[in-house]
This record gives C-alpha cells, structure tokens and sequence, in this order.
C-alpha cells in the first residue's frame, strides 16, 4: 500500500532522509520548500498524504494547514505536521489548525513509516 506523498520542508538533510526512508518502502515522494507557493503545490499534485514543515520560509505551516483545511478539495487531505518544537502549545496549534498527526523533529524513521502508512489507510 503506497502511494504520493508531497513534502513541504526546507532543509535539505530532512528532505534527503525523509525521500529515502519514503522511497525503498515503495512511496513517489515529491518536496517542495516554499512557503508562498505550497497550497498551490498541493493542489496541483493532489497528494496521498502531505507532510509539512511548521516553519518555513514565506509562510508557516501552521497557516498552509488552515488554507488546506479550509478548502473543500483538500479538506480531508491527510496531513502529517512535523516540527522542531514539540511543546504541548505547538501539537494544540497543530491540532487546532487541523493537523491529522503530529511529529517533532528529530524523528526515526520508523516514525516516520508508521505515521505516513497510517494516514494512508485512514
């Protein structure tokens, strides 16, 4: 079971790792870094499952994530928030702002895995 997953981050290491990790399990993995242009992105490439970056640069994610949701064709769009603070207030943003799950950096890639196969089968 796999599918497209877009990436929407900024540094390239995480953009690496995640594309490789992603990739042997079978999964077409595009990335895009800029915050401006990511909503258009999304909906161009229609998604499986999306993952994105709370901080990037020209736009958060948070407010990327708020667009999508607030779109009907993009609405119940899985979508996995990844960032490098993990506070309780940041995951309540996350959940506020329509996240499907969250995860902080740094991350295994068996997180990972598991997180973008469960957002696929929801």
């Amino acid at each position: 079971m796999t599918g497209q997953v877009l990436l929407i981050e900024d540094e390239p290491n995480i953009i690496e790792a995640i594309k490789f990790i992603l990739s042997r399990e079978g999964w077409q993995v595009f990335s895009h870094s800029n915050g401006d242009t990511a909503v258009q992105t999304v909906r161009e490439r229609a998604p499986d499952v999306v993952i994105l970056d709370a901080m990037l640069p020209g736009r958060s994610g948070y407010d990327i994530l708020r667009e999508l949701r607030e779109s009907t064709e993009t609405a119940a769009l899985p979508i996995l928030m990844l960032t490098a603070r993990g506070q309780t207030k940041d995951r309540e943003m996350a959940e506020r702002a329509g996240a499907s799950r969250f995860m902080t950096k740094p991350f295994s890639n068996a997180e990972v895995l598991d997180a973008v196969r469960a957002l696929k089968g929801a």
